[in-house]
């Protein structure tokens, strides 16, 4: 039912400070429970210092402070994911070919660094698709801020590979074929209205309904308001990390590799008003989508015999192209049809 929704945590330790075989089948079989019946889940145990956080949140802050002409020197093509993103300049629900409610593009601002081709030396790579980072100079100590939690959540996203093999099934580095070099993003958001008392005279899109494109997010996020999650009954739902914990979500990925048994999490951000007031809200989502030239499709046993996979093989380089695309360059994904169809059949 509707109203027993809750984000299920998952204590990541076993993998992490080298437990025993028994301890990680059963982290291994709470994410798989996990991930059929959410596909959001929480992660305690994932071993980030508390200063890579506090340190990230402060060149966030520091960046997001800037004027907007500021800001705007650090503008690159759509195609690169590089860089920073003004507020307005997007519509997320566009990347599974959808309208936004309010047909209005997104009310927030981000900054987007990620994994160039310089990240993975002896590796014949086109910065197409490992596109070369740009770092505002004049923000005290900027990239070293970023880098220190970037490798971080890097690190976490890698364990939950080795995790996600288990929950799986599968042998034990199988999946690197298609993570060893990964197009890794991490997008840092501020919701970009101003704090401070606001008509609701019309209904407000912190960031459209969307999927994430990848295998999983690493999402570090204010305990503020606004993330809503949609359930299988059609239901939005706020969600709001606990303390030290991050979010995980399955992205499109690995609902193509499960064949939808793993579901791709349906989300978006509510401006987060209370009492007719706008608070602040930031997060960071660090996204590891997998290679470029990796061509995915669903695992054969997650095929029932005699039944059609859901989804043709793809490479992912095709899929991101399609949702950026949408996202950033305005033009509808008409490739996203089981996504649109569920944010078409919620529940507003």
């Amino acid at each position: 039912m509707a109203h027993d929704f809750i984000v299920p945590t998952v204590d990541i330790t076993p993998y992490v400070a080298g437990g025993t075989a028994v301890e990680k089948a059963a982290v291994a079989a709470a994410l798989d429970a996990a991930c059929r019946s959410v596909g959001f889940i929480q992660i305690i145990g994932h071993g980030v210092p508390a200063a890579a956080i506090s340190g990230l949140a402060g060149a966030m802050d520091d960046f997001f402070a800037l004027s907007l002409e500021e800001k705007k020197r650090f503008v690159l093509p759509p195609s690169k994911n590089r860089g920073y993103s003004p507020p307005k300049s997007e519509s997320l629900s566009y990347s599974i070919g959808v309208d936004s409610v309010t047909r209005m593009n997104d009310f927030f601002e981000a900054f987007n660094v990620g994994a160039s081709a310089a990240d993975y030396p002896g590796s014949d790579l086109s910065t197409d698709d490992y596109a070369t980072n740009v770092w505002p100079s004049d923000v005290d100590g900027f990239e070293t801020r970023v880098s220190v939690y970037f490798d971080e959540a890097s690190r976490v996203a890698n364990t939950l590979i080795r995790v996600f093999e288990d929950a799986l099934g599968v042998e034990r580095g199988s999946l690197d074929s298609i993570t060893d070099h990964s197009i890794d993003v991490m997008r840092m958001n501020n919701y970009a209205l101003p704090e401070g008392e606001i008509e609701l005279g019309a209904e407000l899109t912190g960031m459209g309904e969307h999927t994430d494109f990848g295998i999983v997010t690493v999402l570090w996020a204010d305990q503020v308001e606004g993330l809503q999650v949609l359930d299988s009954d059609g239901v939005w739902h706020d969600v709001s990390p606990a303390d030290d914990a991050f979010l995980i979500n399955l992205g499109d990925v690995a609902a193509r590799l499960t064949n939808d048994q793993w579901s791709s999490t349906l989300h978006r951000v509510k401006p987060p008003i209370v009492n007719g007031t706008i608070r602040r809200r930031r997060s960071a989502a660090f996204f590891h989508d997998g290679n470029a030239d990796a061509v995915v499709g669903p695992l054969p046993h997650f095929v029932p015999e005699g039944e059609e996979p859901h989804y043709e093989p793809v490479t992912i380089k095709e899929h991101i192209v399609a949702k950026l695309s949408g996202s950033r360059a305005g033009k509808k994904n008409v490739s996203a049809v089981r996504e649109a169809a569920r944010v078409n059949a919620a529940i507003l």
